[in-house]
């Protein structure tokens, strides 16, 4: 498309970071470094939470199945809560309270508690197994636990076990039509609530004098590999994502030669939050955005595409996406037509065709992609409205306090050249708790985080990721971006998901396979060989798969909804071995493989 910017980069940030707006920015020394860091931006997680909740007392905030809190609502029971934790189980600022639980009102209840009395939520991954989930509780050494019934069920077994290890002084399940409701060595949350006997105002009066570099929280990175590694932020790096959520659509506005918009009169507005709150894009990012703006959190247990348009008409819902399956989900569904502000891509790289059908079901929204992380607590990157269009494989620019370098072994490289993406700034994580070698691994002296993504910058600073560094598939010297392979894929309407990964071989290295999913309209009519045949009309002749899997199913998501290529890669490894003991490996090779082909 042709367009013509009304404000040039630098003038966009000048005005959004002018002084007094939300995004003005000052250099100061953080942790022994020098930052740009917002210079509005709340000191804590415990005076962000006070403020909303006087801002917005009388306005919903949670709305999760039949039940409707407001922000008095939600207050009041964190209040009590925090008292609760204060007194019965001896929480103090700093000690670690662990929250295992599908997405409910109590959930955020128990997250505010924790940060009224400046302790640290670990927030851990519901989904995983005994061991890792027993891992993560033990190694943060969690004085308190809140489980939903389902993880409750799971840990009871080891509960005293726990109780010894990790010092912790109680486990408390929130109640739920779901589990027996009773639990060993466990109680009920609402129970000890309720018979909660003492004034629990008491617990606002004592402050724990918090400050923008204490700790704040731990969240679990999702690696299918080994135990998960807890990411350590402080209360700053939380909360600057409050400020970088919004980068991208306000410049997409500026660009145009609008001016930075006011607060939205008329009915409340909601943001719906299908992803998991252990996730950053459930707490950092849309929770906390909803609670910055006075809107209503609108919680889904589980991703499911016409309950999310149910809930996006009924609760005013003017923001979508996530993921691009999500996005994807919500262009084909009855929702198309229907008018949203914006719709966000984040999570994951987006199919190349899938922001030209996006604009075509929901043309008045501002179409936005953001690059970001566990370790960066979200957003670092983000790209919206014309420039996006414009340039639809880029994430975009870096937030007015990140930085980007892209490093080939220890040099900085010029634009246009690839390597491993480097990102710095007041968001970037501490540390990985209590794991120093990964840590060094991850992060250089002077704070850069190695992301262990393959990107590069085009002339003007937007960022262009090509794959995970892990995920290039090397074939006879030949690099080859899985993501390439996977768009050629996506380019057939009837896939619904494509995961290329590599499978074994001995002149080669390696060859290029691909996992896929199809839509429903479509089960059972889509062939392995008519996908090959479509993959080679689009690509080299070495990055054409030699294989290709189909299921009639979703493949395998983490929490986030991100693909588990880990899975993937050992389902099409056992696959492979299997057609080359069976005879029908070299036929499918040769396909590949001849002369010409090799580098």
């Amino acid at each position: 498309m042709s367009w013509t910017p009304q404000r040039s980069l630098s003038e966009t940030d000048a005005v959004l970071c002018a002084p007094g707006n939300p995004h003005e920015i000052e250099t100061s020394l953080v942790g022994g470094r020098l930052y740009r860091v917002y210079k509005h931006l709340w000191p804590s997680l415990r005076d962000f939470w006070l403020w909303a909740a006087s801002e917005y007392s009388n306005r919903t905030y949670i709305v999760f199945q039949d039940q409707r809190l407001t922000y008095r609502d939600v207050f009041d029971r964190s209040v009590k809560a925090a008292s609760l934790f204060r007194t019965y189980y001896g929480i103090q600022k700093g000690d670690r309270v662990g929250i295992c639980s599908r997405n409910c009102p109590d959930y955020i209840t128990a997250f505010w508690a924790c940060h009224l009395l400046g302790a640290v939520s670990v927030l851990v991954n519901a989904w995983l197994p005994l061991d890792p989930l027993r891992f993560c509780l033990e190694h943060t050494e969690c004085k308190l636990v809140l489980l939903d019934p389902e993880r409750a069920d799971l840990l009871e077994p080891v509960a005293a076990d726990l109780i010894r290890t990790a010092g912790t002084t109680g486990l408390l399940v929130f109640d739920s039509l779901d589990g027996k409701g009773h639990w060993k060595d466990m109680q009920s949350f609402n129970y000890v609530m309720d018979h909660y006997p003492r004034d629990p105002s008491a617990s606002l009066a004592t402050d724990p004098n918090l400050h923008p570099e204490d700790n704040a929280s731990i969240m679990f990175t999702s690696g299918t590999t080994g135990l998960p590694k807890g990411v350590l932020s402080t209360q700053r790096m939380f909360l600057t994502n409050l400020r970088n959520i919004s980068v991208g659509v306000l410049r997409a506005k500026l660009r145009n030669g609008e001016e930075l918009p006011s607060p939205k009169e008329g009915p409340q507005q909601g943001v719906l939050v299908a992803v998991p709150l252990f996730h950053v894009t459930g707490s950092t990012s849309l929770s906390m955005l909803a609670t910055m703006n006075g809107q209503k959190v609108v919680l889904m247990r589980k991703w499911n595409v016409e309950d999310a348009v149910r809930l996006i008409k009924r609760e005013n819902i003017s923001v979508g996406g996530g993921v691009p399956t999500m996005v994807s989900d919500l262009t084909e569904s009855s929702l198309a037509g229907h008018h949203l502000d914006a719709l966000i891509f984040g999570g994951a790289a987006a199919p190349s065709g899938l922001p030209a059908k996006a604009r075509k079901s929901f043309p008045a929204a501002i179409l936005s992609q953001t690059y970001g992380m566990t370790e960066t607590n979200s957003i670092s990157v983000a790209c919206a409205g014309n420039d996006y269009l414009v340039r639809p494989s880029s994430t975009g620019l870096p937030s007015p306090v990140n930085d980007i370098m892209i490093v080939q072994g220890d040099t900085s490289v010029p634009a246009g050249q690839r390597g491993e993406v480097w990102l710095r700034g007041p968001n970037v994580m501490k540390e990985y708790w209590r794991d120093p070698e990964a840590t060094a691994k991850a992060l250089t002296s002077d704070g850069w985080l190695r992301t262990g993504d393959l990107g590069s910058l085009d002339e003007d600073g937007f960022l262009y990721i090509h794959d995970r560094i892990k995920d290039i598939i090397i074939r006879g010297g030949e690099n080859i971006s899985s993501v390439s392979v996977e768009n050629a894929l996506y380019e057939d309407s009837r896939i619904l998901e494509a995961a290329a990964v590599g499978v074994p071989d001995e002149r080669l290295g390696e060859l290029v396979a691909a996992v896929v999913s199809v839509k429903p309209a479509f089960y059972g009519q889509v062939t392995e060989d008519s996908l090959v045949k479509f993959a080679r009309q689009r690509l080299p002749r070495f990055a054409v798969p030699v294989m290709v899997l189909v299921q009639d199913s979703p493949l395998e998501h983490t929490p986030s909804e991100k693909i588990t290529k880990g899975v993937l890669r050992k389902l099409a490894h056992v696959e492979w071995k299997t057609r080359q003991m069976d005879g029908m490996g070299g036929l499918v090779c040769l396909r590949n493989t001849e002369p010409e082909e090799l580098p």
